[in-house]
């Protein structure tokens, strides 16, 4: 598989950079003698993501500020957020997480320690390669919990395949389609950062990611960095 970030998409972030992560050969079933474990992780990540929630209006809080100024930048579906968004949110309520399966505990347990948007799609459900660019308009997207197709709008920032949308509004929401499952035995694992100063987390981030995937699986990925000036990875 070819991962590639279109020009479209840097020339709305050019300082961005999106790291990704592929891992082969795992078994994402759900081992009830590891749920402890799993939920231990999640607790800790989310005592941990109170450090960037050091504002008492939500929305001041610069992480937020930060991605609600990227999805500014491009046309979003309304009410449309970043996926760190809702995660602090949640940790800004006090509201606990539990398990769902191992690779998705995996990698919003980073999303909430680092503080990033944190995804990951079966990498078998991914027809052809994978980009992140602009929607033309129209492109097919079912998201998790909802019985119709809800296509990308024109302009609207999505990860896509040659099926359709993957991921909408960037990080926003993701398609039944390429969802992880206890089924998934491949994955890619994708990390993004828009800034300098979310740079350096993401770098931490990922290595982190790989560690713990590593660790509970006894697989090691191999990461990429796609930037403007190396935009496309082979896995």
């Amino acid at each position: 598989m070819k991962v590639t970030v279109d020009q479209s998409f840097w020339e709305i972030f050019p300082q961005a950079q999106i790291s990704v992560l592929s891992v082969t050969g795992i078994d994402n079933r759900i081992d009830k003698a590891k749920l402890g474990y799993l939920q231990e992780l999640l607790s800790q990540a989310s005592q941990k993501a109170q450090a960037f929630l050091t504002e008492d209006n939500f929305a001041h809080n610069e992480v937020i500020k930060e991605w609600r100024e990227a999805f500014s930048q491009f046309k979003t579906k309304k009410g449309a957020r970043s996926s760190i968004e809702a995660l602090l949110k949640r940790v800004s309520q006090g509201r606990e997480f539990h398990p769902i399966n191992p690779l998705v505990d995996l990698y919003n347990s980073i999303s909430l320690t680092y503080g990033l948007p944190c995804g990951g799609e079966d990498a078998a459900c991914i027809q052809g390669d994978l980009h992140l660019g602009k929607a033309l308009g129209g492109e097919s997207f079912r998201p998790l919990g909802e019985d119709e197709d809800l296509p990308a709008l024109p302009e609207e920032i999505i990860y896509y395949d040659e099926v359709g949308a993957i991921c909408r509004n960037f990080n926003w929401r993701e398609a039944q389609r390429t969802m992880l499952t206890e089924e998934t035995t491949s994955a890619v694992l994708i990390i993004e950062a828009i800034n300098d100063v979310q740079k350096v987390r993401e770098l931490e981030a990922i290595v982190a990611l790989q560690e713990l995937i590593q660790d509970y699986f006894g697989v090691k990925g191999t990461v990429s960095h796609l930037t403007k000036e190396v935009p496309t990875a082979n896995f």
